[in-house]
Order: C-alpha cells, then structure tokens, then sequence
C-alpha cells in the first residue's frame, strides 16, 4: 500500500512538469507537422472533405 501512495504521489507531482515541459515545438515535430497535413492534403484530393469536415480540421489546428 505504501509503494501505491508513493506511486500516486510521485505521478501526481511529475504530471505539471511533464505538461509544462515543452512549450515550443522542436525540429522533429515542425517536420511531423509538415507531413501530417501533406497526407492531409492528399488524402483531399481523393477524397474531398465537406464543409463539417473542414470546420473540425480548422478548429483542430488553431487548438493545438
């Protein structure tokens, strides 16, 4: 029981870092980002989406 507190204690300390951490995206996520909307855009040109679709992806990007 006490290694499950120390657990608890420890994952509920390290969570704020952990969301605090990263603040600005390094190289690696700016080129994931780049060909996540590269296949996006791909995957539109086969198949468009409609106007839901595109709403859902407008507010997607501005929220990350």
């Amino acid at each position: 029981m006490r290694a499950f507190k120390a657990m608890l204690l420890l994952a509920m300390l390290g969570l704020p870092l952990g969301l605090a951490a990263c603040d600005r995206a390094g190289p690696a996520e700016r080129t994931g980002r780049s060909l996540d909307r590269a296949g996006e855009r791909v995957r539109d040109t086969l198949d468009p989406p409609g106007p839901t679709e595109r709403v859902g992806r407008a507010v997607d990007r501005a929220v990350r």
